[in-house]
């Protein structure tokens, strides 16, 4: 059984003043491919993942979709996120 899976995190740094977006795919419980956006592009940890990752990170509409995320998914999502995590006690 192969398994493929991506997923996408927000991490809120004292509330909106350090936002960081991860992006991470997965391949039999293995982190192959992963975007940071305190890196700022695409990570490859096997051979042909950093061949994914090269080629995603040539293509400039890839690149300003994945660092505009912050902004827009983030950002954007925090006032529904942040009673049900930052307000936890």
């Amino acid at each position: 059984v192969f398994q493929f899976m991506g997923s996408f995190e927000c991490h809120f740094i004292n509330g909106t003043e350090k936002v960081r977006f991860v992006q991470r795919y997965i391949y039999n419980r293995q982190k192959v491919v992963m975007f940071d956006s305190d890196v700022g592009h695409y990570v490859g940890f096997t051979p042909l993942r950093e061949m994914w990752a090269r080629d995603w990170n040539s293509n400039p509409d890839i690149m300003e979709y994945r660092r505009a995320v912050v902004d827009t998914a983030c950002r954007h999502n925090y006032p529904i996120v942040a009673p049900f995590s930052v307000e936890r006690r």
